[in-house]
């Protein structure tokens, strides 16, 4: 962690992610309040999350801007749009009004698929590839971080205040970030044109980032069991309710207890990571993550309030641990003229399957009692764990061809020929 905070360019990263993801943190919960106080409407209310998320559907063609323009400057200018957007829900005082927030909240998650995008395709020139692991557990901290403690801010600020003052929160905290964006010293390599024939179109591009990702096997597999382990996450999580009152007999307001135990484990597991993922092998590390999750999740159908407490935190601890595997993997395997499509469109493959479980679960606890299915979530998931021990291995102890032979050269440099020639190829 020292080494990431003495880094410059880290410390600056580090830091637009604290400030923009307290505002993005606040906004998401008050989103759903703010409707429901004017409308009523609980479906509406749910509604929100999803028109923010749903531009992730789109992700290998949102991520291929990320590769056209500049990421710095794309970065800081995402930015000033929202800032500049996010003053028109001064507007919103009224139920016949509310189409202005679900607009605002829909170009809010294109402009976070877009930006997510650049992010991951930058970070590998402007940090030390050697503290990719490190970096990203510590800007996974900060995200978790700010889920503890912006809530509570942005719920008491719209209780005084009204849902305009949240957005003028979050507009301001977006000004911030790019900002401490424009800060950064990075000298961009131009991405490259791919040498993708002319009639392929414009689909083939989209799926360049895609081709990478299946050509890569322990990217593949890390991708494909971040899927598997966000299927399972969403299921879990949609049987949280029936957890607390079904299992422990509490209030449901008792969720709350869990989601902050949970999220201090999140806080643990990205301190942890980097250190981790120079010890053992990504698909290992990611392996014994799935593995915490899986006892996580059974430990939760026992109807004892410390082990349900315990349960919690392993689940915390695990889930990050496959993200930042993957999201790692993909930084340093990918070249860089197709990373931020490659980026987007792992974020779109790992996360769906989140969002798919979570309206399966949402009916399949109607039918099933909770302690019934959370042991075959935790069978599953060890069964997953089992078959990434299995695969491929990638990491420092792969074969040490970039951790331990201490060279700062990108995956070009690895796949063969100059600079400029092997990276053509590989890209073809």
């Amino acid at each position: 962690m020292g080494k990431v905070l003495r880094d410059r360019n880290a410390r600056l990263y580090l830091s637009g992610v604290v400030v923009s993801g307290f505002g993005t943190t606040a906004m998401w919960l008050v989103a759903g309040v703010w409707v429901k106080s004017l409308t009523g409407s609980d479906a509406l209310a749910a509604l929100t999350v999803f028109t923010m998320w749903a531009p992730v559907l789109a992700g290998p063609a949102l991520g291929a801007l990320a590769d056209r323009l500049p990421r710095r400057p794309l970065l800081v200018a995402l930015g000033l749009v929202m800032a500049a957007l996010l003053p028109l829900l001064l507007l919103v005082d009224s139920a016949d009004r509310v189409w202005l927030l679900f607009a605002v909240l829909l170009v809010y998650g294109t402009c976070g698929a877009v930006h997510g995008a650049a992010e991951a395709a930058l970070v590998p020139q402007a940090v030390d590839r050697r503290l990719l692991g490190d970096f990203n557990g510590l800007r996974l901290t900060a995200d978790e971080g700010m889920k503890l403690l912006a809530p509570l801010v942005g719920a008491a600020l719209f209780a005084r205040s009204g849902g305009a003052s949240v957005a003028l929160l979050d507009a301001v905290t977006f000004a911030l970030a790019a900002g401490i964006f424009a800060l950064l010293r990075v000298r961009e390599e131009p991405p490259e044109r791919e040498r993708i024939r002319d009639d392929a179109g414009a689909f083939a591009r989209m799926a360049a980032g895609g081709v990478h990702l299946r050509r890569v096997p322990v990217v593949r597999t890390l991708v494909a069991a971040g899927a598997a382990l966000m299927f399972l996450a969403g299921l879990n999580g949609a049987m949280i309710y029936a957890v607390a009152g079904d299992v422990l007999g509490h209030a449901p307001t008792h969720v709350g207890v869990l989601y902050a135990v949970q999220g201090a484990g999140s806080v643990l597991s990205g301190l942890a990571a980097g250190p981790l993922l120079r010890r053992m092998p990504e698909t290992v590390f990611a392996a014994a993550g799935v593995a915490l999750f899986a006892l996580g999740a059974g430990a939760r159908a026992l109807p004892y309030d410390a082990v349900a407490l315990v349960g919690s935190a392993a689940i915390g601890a695990g889930l990050p641990c496959v993200l930042i595997a993957a999201l790692t993997a993909v930084q340093r395997e990918v070249p860089n003229d197709v990373l931020g499509r490659a980026a987007a469109t792992a974020n779109t493959l790992i996360f769906v399957p989140n969002a798919v479980a979570l309206a399966l679960g949402a009916a399949l606890v109607a039918f099933v009692d909770v302690r019934v299915v959370l042991p075959v979530l935790t069978a599953a998931g060890l069964a997953t764990a089992l078959l990434l021990v299995a695969g491929p291995r990638g990491g420092p102890r792969a074969g040490g061809r970039y951790w331990r032979g201490g060279s700062r050269r990108g995956p070009r440099a690895r796949r063969g020929g100059s600079r400029r020639g092997g990276s053509r190829r590989a890209g073809s």
